[in-house]
């Protein structure tokens, strides 16, 4: 064989080494692809994933499943080009999910805390639904606070200049929307009786407060505990409260439809955006779900994603949820997404 013939073989084989190797080093991406999704009024794993004790439960016809993302973490260059590729699934910076300041054990245990506490803010916001109300409760009255000799433990603190207060999460809102050494009226019901106090703030971390401990009383006649594990992050929310609100309401929400949907809810019930929305809409589809429940701040991005016969239903809160599901089963059209 020719020198020029021997040049060219090895420097094929050089190249297809060369290409072998790369393929499998590690790149700093993830991919995110449709993950499972679950109907919060079926079972998992061989159990409901809602479980009511103490009080007579409904069965529906239709499904409400919550949809998740799949993230593989650990990419070589092969695995990108096939995440660039796929119309599934998207490549981003490994550094968007998980961040250089945090381990990937740090940011799954984050996840898992943020799926416990939207579990807690679904109950807390389709107990209120059902009729049970929020208390909010002084536990604790710090020395020499604003609120010594004004607040005492166990007094139910129910508006601040006029407005309710349906939260703790509320409280805190309504006393941080005045600069620190505004003086604030605080209306509380101590032992049966109301009463007003005046309570100037004080500045404390960065935050007016009044210097009072607090914790959140809920009280109904049964349980409700959500099993369901392997799944992160606070965007099942508002899908949970969907499916608490069914389990204890007569009535079918659902009409016999399957319907997904995303969204995270905070005590008060209203319905905060989510990521993934692109890969959720994948997984939805796949399931066959017939309308898809939208945060109204997502509508944008799943305009931009949408999946062919999969209506976007915008939401902004629980109670607007209930209401387009109303719609539905009557056989209306709730209000959609929309590129205006």
């Amino acid at each position: 064989m020719q020198r020029r013939g021997i040049t060219v073989l090895v420097g094929a084989a050089l190249v297809v080494l060369l290409f072998l190797g790369i393929q499998g080093a590690p790149v700093p991406y993830v991919t995110l692809g449709p993950g499972p999704t679950v109907d919060t009024l079926g079972t998992a794993d061989g159990h409901p994933v809602i479980e009511v004790d103490g009080a007579p439960t409904s069965t529906s016809a239709g499904q409400l499943r919550l949809v998740t993302v799949s993230v593989l973490s650990e990419l070589t260059v092969l695995d990108a080009v096939r995440g660039w590729l796929s119309p599934r699934e998207a490549v981003v910076p490994r550094e968007l999910i998980y961040p250089p300041d945090q381990t990937q054990q740090e940011v799954d245990q984050q996840n898992a805390q943020d799926f416990k506490n939207s579990q807690t803010s679904a109950e807390t916001s389709a107990l209120r639904e059902l009729g049970y109300p929020v208390h909010v409760t002084v536990s604790s009255v710090a020395d020499n606070a604003p609120a010594t000799g004004k607040l005492a433990v166990g007094d139910e603190i129910t508006s601040v200049d006029g407005q309710p207060v349906t939260s703790g999460q509320k409280l805190q809102e309504l006393i941080r929307a005045k600069p620190a050494g505004t003086t604030l009226a605080i209306g509380y019901v101590r032992a049966g009786a109301t009463g007003t106090a005046q309570i100037t703030t004080v500045e404390s971390d960065g935050n007016p407060r009044i210097g009072v401990g607090i914790e959140n009383k809920q009280p109904h006649p049964f349980t409700v505990k959500i099993d369901l594990d392997k799944i992160g992050g606070p965007s099942a929310g508002l899908m949970f409260a969907l499916g608490i609100v069914d389990k204890l309401d007569p009535a079918d929400l659902t009409g016999g439809i399957l319907i997904a949907g995303t969204g995270t809810i905070d005590d008060d019930g209203d319905v905060g955006p989510i990521g993934g929305i692109p890969q959720k809409l994948v997984a939805a589809k796949a399931a066959n779900a017939k309308f898809f429940l939208t945060p109204d701040t997502n509508c944008a991005e799943a305009l931009a994603n949408a999946q062919p016969g999969l209506p976007l239903v915008k939401v902004t809160s629980l109670d607007n949820a209930l209401a387009a599901l109303s719609t539905l089963r009557s056989g209306g059209q709730p209000t959609l997404c929309s590129a205006t």
